[in-house]
């Protein structure tokens, strides 16, 4: 045992609790449910006797219904009602095929005539025939040709019941009930027109009370009101006889018990029949004997499979807290005092690291104005290379960008103008912390960075509800008001720059740059309030590639954003070809300065090293300086494109080669029940999070539902070739428990494992 088997104990203790807690209940239980299986199974007999009762009740309705739609035929009135004619052969014909037909639908119904007075003919479906005739293939066995006559042909009947007689057909014997119907139905004298006779074939009642008489030694009786036996079925004539004169027998009772059988009987409100059903002891205690049976066998094996899963258990659930002793051993020394367990141990450094966790995550929450400072400075000065690390780092400083659209400003106190006394850095200190107040106040948690002692720079992003030209003017409103309840509340005087409109956050630097010039310009002219870059008179001379502008071009090249890059390249152009008119000195300037940033991003190790850079460098020392401005912004632009789709080559070979060994590394551990998204990151050496998009991004399907789908190819293959069980199978493709493999291997292919190798195997 391990050393620290006071674990080990305390786990397998509990276990062993658990285990005896359910054992106790369950055999309290079991000493109930076998009084509630008896009446369970009592109660299910009489459901089924009753519903036996139910469904004949409806079929002899259904007979009865059947006299009273021959009763109003047509056809059939039209031969009960001709006399001293002749005989009506086509009337009868059509009396057969269209009358004697209405019987399909009730096997009730299989066998019976129409005895027509007039013509002294019996109609059956298939043929008519004199009565002594049709006596010749169909009679009772008790009754001879005159007495049948003068029961059933000349008399006058208002739904009677034959009971049980034997009946020949064809040479074939069998016992029937008969039901007999005289037509019209309101004839009262002793003969009528015409009579119904229906012949309900014995083993037809039979077949709907199997369920009774099909258990060993069950039996079936049914008596008509006058105790008449219309249906006998397990049991013979002297033993029912008996059961009727025991004065112990309660007829009236529902269920009781005569000698060793239960005894149920009902009796129809409808029409008086009694039901009676006998269903041996042995039998009703059938289902109980097997509980008893199984409950025993049940118990032992569960007892015997619970202790060893305790032992199980018990090892695999204190191994994990072993090794955190010893972890923690290492790192925070020994235990203490001999009196301290491991729990006191165990709890008392855990609560300490979740004391400094707090401490750390308080501090953090300090340092969050810093970072989010931090983020905005990087942000005007254009220091990210894309727009997915601008959002990430947004995300990590708390900072919502809107749609990522807006404007960038610029607020310089004035009067403050090259003093750098302590007590003037302290009333600019406070002059900023109220003009960040007011706005705030005004417009909410917009974002804010100081840019020297006296000058702060906002962010107005946009939202999904604003147009460009909505958001200009909302903007420019707030900012006067900003400016007119600072001067009016603290008599803080104030010049502002507003940048151009930013449609992406990466051109956020683009529009701060403007907004810069806009102030230069504004403190140059003194105007009072806030300038928009639109209004700056912009000297024409120079041209315009700050150093800001050649970094950002050089690191989006550089992560193969294209789209940005063109953005880049486009907006400069544009600056040096809309408002100013360059000189052929300035403009010979720019192109060598555009030229150099490209050269410089060839000294980059990854174009170093590829063929692509020598043909590059040659493209780019050809580009002329005489050459229309227009025309040398396509070059420059086909280069980018060059560039760009190397670096998206290159970052697609390398996310293929870390895909290929995700694939590889899958496919050698998917038996391991431990293997998450987690163990794959570190074994490619990538981040989780960064490896869960990269393989959701190449192959379509996120990383769980790849190793899932090689699991269940895996164990597809062993049901069909091997002869390993189902839940071997599970844990040789990685799954702790069988349910889960079965669950998921029916979610992925549709079918159970089970299923899915008996299909094959066939």
């Amino acid at each position: 045992m391990p050393k620290y088997s006071k674990v080990f104990r305390r786990f397998l203790i509990s276990y062993l609790v658990i285990l005896i807690i359910p054992s106790i209940g369950g055999y309290m239980s079991y000493s109930t449910s076998i009084s509630v299986t008896q009446s369970i199974s009592i109660e299910n007999s009489v459901t089924q006797l009753q519903k036996s009762q139910e469904l004949l009740e409806r079929r002899m309705a259904e007979v009865e219904g059947l006299t009273r739609q021959l009763a109003i035929n047509q056809e059939l009135n039209v031969l009960m009602s001709e006399q001293g004619r002749d005989t009506n052969v086509f009337g009868i014909w059509r009396a057969m095929r269209n009358v004697l037909t209405f019987g399909q639908t009730n096997d009730f119904l299989q066998d019976y005539y129409i005895y027509l007075a007039n013509y002294d003919l019996v109609l059956t479906a298939g043929s008519s025939y004199r009565p002594d005739h049709y006596y010749e293939i169909y009679h009772y066995a008790d009754l001879s040709l005159e007495e049948w006559k003068q029961e059933i042909l000349d008399r006058t009947h208002r739904s009677e019941i034959k009971p049980l007689s034997a009946f020949v057909s064809k040479g074939t014997q069998s016992s029937v009930i008969t039901y007999m119907q005289s037509l019209p139905l309101d004839s009262f004298n002793n003969s009528s027109p015409a009579v119904v006779v229906v012949n309900i074939d014995e083993k037809i009642i039979a077949s709907m009370l199997s369920g009774l008489t099909g258990r060993d030694g069950g039996w079936v009786h049914i008596s008509d009101a006058d105790g008449n036996t219309l249906v006998l079925q397990g049991q013979d004539d002297a033993y029912v006889e008996k059961l009727a004169a025991d004065p112990f027998f309660d007829a009236d009772q529902v269920s009781q018990f005569y000698k060793d059988d239960l005894v149920i009987t009902t009796r129809s409100a409808t029409n008086g029949w009694v039901y009676q059903a006998g269903i041996p002891r042995s039998v009703l205690m059938e289902n109980a004997n097997k509980i008893k049976h199984m409950t025993w066998m049940i118990t032992a094996g569960a007892l015997f499979l619970g202790l060893l899963a305790g032992l199980v258990l018990a090892y695999r659930n204190s191994m994990p807290i072993n090794r955190l002793l010893a972890v923690m051993k290492e790192q925070f020394g020994k235990e203490g005092s001999p009196e301290r367990n491991e729990f006191d141990f165990l709890s008392g450094n855990i609560a300490d690291m979740i004391t400094k966790n707090k401490l750390l995550e308080t501090e953090l929450t300090r340092q969050l104005p810093v970072v989010r400072d931090a983020f905005l400075k990087r942000l005007i000065a254009g220091e990210f290379e894309s727009r997915e690390e601008i959002v990430s780092a947004a995300e990590q400083a708390d900072i919502a960008l809107g749609e990522g659209s807006g404007y960038a400003v610029i607020l310089q106190i004035k009067g403050y103008s090259g003093m750098d006394s302590v007590e003037i850095l302290n009333e600019l200190n406070a002059a900023r912390l109220l003009l960040k107040q007011t706005f705030a106040e005004l417009a909410g948690p917009f974002p804010m960075t100081d840019i020297g002692s006296d000058k702060i720079v906002i962010l107005f992003f946009s939202s999904t509800e604003d147009t460009p030209a909505g958001h200009a003017a909302g903007m420019e409103r707030l900012m006067d008001q900003g400016v007119q309840q600072v001067f009016g509340e603290y008599r803080i005087s104030v010049q502002g720059g507003i940048g151009e409109y930013f449609s992406s956050v990466t051109e956020v630097s683009a529009s701060f740059e403007q907004a810069r010039q806009a102030l230069e310009y504004a403190v140059y002219t003194n105007h009072k309030g806030i300038m928009r870059h639109q209004e700056v008179q912009i000297e024409n001379t120079t041209y315009y590639y700050p150093l800001e502008t050649e970094q950002r071009l050089i690191s989006t090249i550089r992560a193969g954003e294209l789209a940005e890059a063109v953005r880049i390249i486009d907006a400069t152009f544009a600056q040096n070809l809309g408002p100013r008119e360059l000189s052929m000195e300035m403009k010979h300037q720019l192109i060598g300065e555009m030229k150099g940033t490209f050269l410089k991003l060839l000294d980059q190790k990854i174009f170093m090293e590829s063929a692509l850079g020598e043909s590059v460098k040659r493209q780019i020392i050809d580009i002329g300086t005489s050459e229309p401005l227009a025309s040398i912004q396509a070059e420059f632009l086909e280069l980018t494109g060059e560039l760009c789709g190397y670096i998206t080559g290159k970052k697609k070979d390398a996310h293929t080669q870390i895909i290929k060994q995700i694939y590889q590394y899958t496919a050698e551990m998917y038996a391991d029940t431990e293997l998450t998204l987690y163990r794959v990151a570190e074994h490619v050496e990538r981040p989780e999070k960064y490896i869960s998009q990269l393989f959701k991004e190449v192959t379509g399907v996120n990383y769980s539902d790849h190793l899932i789908k090689v699991r269940m190819d895996e164990a597809a293959v062993l049901l069909r070739e091997s002869r390993y069980t189902v839940d071997e199978i599970a844990a040789r493709v990685g799954y702790n428990s069988s349910h889960s493999f079965r669950r998921a291997f029916k979610r992925l292919t549709g079918i159970s494992p089970s299923t899915y190798r008996q299909s094959h195997s066939d």
